[in-house]
């Protein structure tokens, strides 16, 4: 049984607005799902009709296999068990940590609701802080603090509204990577909203990449990195060089104007006019490779040097960018030769 299900949910504002156009998902107990996508495509209306301070216009929502919207159920936020993370940490200032993560323990008896927040802190890696106030902590240690107060309660669901948007950049990559780990060892169901491809990539077992108020594609980080079925798909997901062509099985790859094109994984048939996705780390510098092309700029990103060079292609040019060694002795306006990595390529069909 699915832990959350939302079946063809719709929601239009005021004015026309159609912020989610009949989205289905599904997620199971213990996974984590990262909705990424453009400001305006709809993941936080879809992160507040499952929490319930949106309703749906259409469709139905259920956690836990219990029907909380649609089809005339209107089960309000506080009895849906769900816990929320937002942009802005909801801490009181007058209370100690242990107090503000047992704040929403009011039903248990005072000693069980602290035992339970100590547990909590323990979990998130505070064991210690209890007594502290929230403007003795790093912005770090706040963030997870928010988060055991969302587990406090032991809800079926954790929903986090953009949480790591108030940290350093410094600190993004930790405290992302323990937001993960902390919820893997909580057993939590959980959905992270965000824009940020590093931050949904890193935290969700799945990602649904969303435009216009639905999803393009749902699947693991490297399916929809190395596999995108959409243009939009693969252009939102970093930089790419996209090439028309068509399908050539019997080489196998995809004859552009750059050339055939190598791939090791084609969906579509020969002789299909297909759209073909170079990412950086699908180009490689070599000596003797088939494609030549001018270097325009070099981005140095420590552990490689990234080329953005200029390759001839039928009577005009592809931009694309190429992943090299740091050590590489390059500068713009140099001329180098480059071959494709054939596992390295994508193919839209």
């Amino acid at each position: 049984m699915p832990m959350v299900e939302l079946r063809n949910v719709s929601k239009t504002y005021p004015g026309g607005v159609q912020a989610v156009d009949r989205l289905s998902v599904s997620l199971g107990t213990g996974e984590i799902l990262s909705l990424l996508g453009p400001s305006g495509c709809g993941k936080t209306t879809v992160l507040r009709m499952i929490a319930g301070f949106e309703w749906p216009d259409e469709g139905s929502i259920a956690i836990g296999g219990r029907p909380v919207a649609g089809g005339g159920v209107r089960v309000e936020p506080e009895r849906r068990g769900v816990g929320m993370v937002f942009q802005d940490y909801p801490l009181f200032p007058y209370r100690t940590v242990g107090q503000n993560v047992a704040f929403g323990l009011h039903k248990l008896p005072k000693k069980q609701a602290m035992a339970r927040a100590l547990d909590v802190l323990e979990l998130v890696g505070l064991k210690g802080y209890d007594r502290r106030y929230p403007h003795e902590l790093s912005g770090g240690q706040q963030q997870r603090v928010a988060l055991a107060q969302a587990l406090a309660p032991e809800p079926n669901v954790i929903l986090l509204d953009e949480p790591f948007s108030n940290l350093d950049a410094s600190l993004r990559q930790e405290v992302r990577l323990q937001v993960r780990e902390i919820l893997k060892k909580a057993g939590a169901t959980g959905i992270l909203v965000t824009h940020d491809q590093k931050e949904a990539f890193t935290v969700g077992d799945i990602v649904a990449v969303m435009s216009k108020g639905r999803i393009e594609q749902i699947g693991s980080p490297y399916e929809l990195y190395a596999r995108p079925r959409t243009r939009f798909v693969a252009q939102f997901l970093g930089h790419c060089a996209l090439l028309e062509g068509t399908v050539q099985q019997g080489a196998p790859g995809v004859l552009t104007d750059l050339g055939l094109v190598p791939c090791n994984h084609c969906p579509a048939s020969n002789g299909e006019r297909v759209t073909v996705s170079l990412r950086p780390d699908s180009l490689m510098v070599d000596p003797e490779g088939p494609l030549k092309g001018a270097v325009e700029s070099i981005a140095h990103e420590g552990h490689s040097l990234e080329l953005t060079v200029k390759i001839p292609c039928g009577a005009h040019f592809v931009r694309a960018r190429a992943l090299a060694s740091p050590e590489l002795a390059v500068k713009p306006g140099d001329n180098l030769r480059f071959s494709i990595a054939p596992d390295r390529v994508a193919v839209i069909s």
